[in-house]
């Protein structure tokens, strides 16, 4: 499986950007799409997650801002970022898997990784 991100990019604090992951390869819908983020300097972080049939998981920090939304049958998650804020800086990776529900929010809970795509937010 291939996951391909895209729709990174430079914006304002304050500002919008959706990011895109499609995937190939596969006719299995995974159990899980996540996005996760690094920083420069910092370790991977959980962002968001659809899960099977439940509502969207989201990290603290991002909640009210972000909205993650997908199609099972394309096999495709976006991530629609509002009200971003310069420390929202991130490589911004998908990730795809079957994780159980411990682990939605965990790294090691994704078999699959995009390639990871740059959102730049300046003040």
């Amino acid at each position: 499986v291939q996951l391909q991100a895209s729709g990174g990019g430079l914006v304002q604090a304050g500002g919008s950007l959706r990011l895109s992951c499609a995937a190939s390869g596969s006719t299995v819908s995974p159990g899980g799409m996540a996005w996760f983020r690094q920083a420069p300097g910092k370790e991977r972080e959980f962002v968001a997650a659809r899960w099977r049939s439940r509502n969207p998981f989201y990290a603290d920090s991002v909640k009210g801002r972000f909205t993650v939304s997908g199609d099972n049958n394309k096999i495709t998650v976006y991530l629609h970022m509002n009200s971003l804020k310069t420390e929202d800086t991130a490589v911004y990776y998908c990730a795809a898997g079957f994780p159980i529900l411990s682990s939605v929010g965990r790294a090691e809970g994704y078999r699959y990784w995009g390639q990871g795509t740059l959102v730049t937010v300046s003040s």
